[in-house]
């Protein structure tokens, strides 16, 4: 297996890396509540996934 002969500049690292971030979360709207969810995912506040309720939520009082 070959090795690299030279040691590879810092800068040139750097620009190897400059894709290399993290990337926040994309948010859709709850079509039920209307509350932040993540894509695919049943809603927590409402219980509804694609206008179907899947999860039964109780109010707590």
């Amino acid at each position: 297996m070959p090795n690299p002969k030279r040691r590879h500049s810092t800068s040139r690292s750097r620009k190897r890396r400059t894709h290399y971030k993290a990337v926040a979360p994309t948010l859709s709207k709850c079509s039920n509540c209307g509350a932040p969810i993540l894509m695919h995912r049943v809603c927590q506040d409402c219980g509804y996934y694609r206008g179907k309720q899947v999860i039964e939520k109780t109010i707590a009082a």
